[in-house]
């Protein structure tokens, strides 16, 4: 056994042991790569897309084409670090669990692990029965950074489609706040009228950025969940 199989071994049955919550960023990142560069110590390499992207978070956030420009990534490593935030939104999704909202709260929780790892200004509807247990939370838009391909027709369709009672519609501000924008406010009013005539009443819009929302209902746009 070499060098960096020991270390490699000792490292390994340390997350075992105690999980990452005692290792530093740059260590959780060398035993991701162990799995993509079998024989080579990936600690510097590690360190270097820590300097490079700024944090850990920022690493797993870097786009493919960043990544693979590093010196020491190859495909494999690369597409192994984009895997993490999708990997995480799989764990976090409930889809196919029997899942009951009745407040903003409940709504947020169950509807802010659809954003995470994500950068591009994407936007969510949850669909519920009569009983508020949920349907399904479907993807309705997406865009740059700065906007989402946000159509009011495409959002009603994706709830009747689905046979909701009500629906609440969220989308992320990527690295911005999660303060509604003056288009955001627009948005919401124009479908809370529309939802309303077609007996599907929007019980949010929650607006989501950095793991942190603003509740559109909790301020008193919207009738919300009453």
């Amino acid at each position: 056994m070499g060098v960096h199989d020991g270390h490699r071994k000792r490292t390994l049955d340390a997350f075992l042991e105690n999980g990452v919550d005692r290792m530093q960023p740059h260590q959780i990142l060398e035993m991701l790569l162990f799995f993509a560069i079998p024989r080579r110590d990936t600690n510097p390499l590690a360190h270097e897309l820590i300097a490079a992207f700024g944090s850990l978070r920022a690493v797993f956030d870097a786009p493919y084409e960043e990544l693979i420009k590093i010196k020491g990534m190859g495909e494999y490593s690369a597409t192994l670090i984009k895997m993490v935030p999708e990997l995480a939104r799989a764990y976090l999704n409930t889809d196919g669990e029997d899942v009951i909202v009745s407040s903003s709260a409940d709504a947020a929780a169950c509807m802010l692990p659809a954003f995470v790892g994500r950068t591009r200004e994407t936007v969510f509807l949850l669909c519920l029965d009569n009983k508020n247990k949920v349907l399904a939370n479907v993807m309705v838009g997406e865009g740059s950074v700065n906007s989402a391909s946000l159509s009011i027709r495409a959002i009603v369709e994706a709830g009747m489609k689905r046979n909701a009672a009500a629906v609440v519609l969220a989308h992320n501000h990527p690295g911005g706040t999660a303060l509604p924008s003056r288009d955001d406010v627009e948005t919401t009013r124009m479908l809370n009228e529309l939802c309303a005539s077609i007996h599907m009443p929007l019980l949010d819009h929650i607006v989501v950025s950095d793991g942190d929302y603003v509740s559109m209902a909790e301020t008193g746009l919207i009738r919300g969940f009453r």
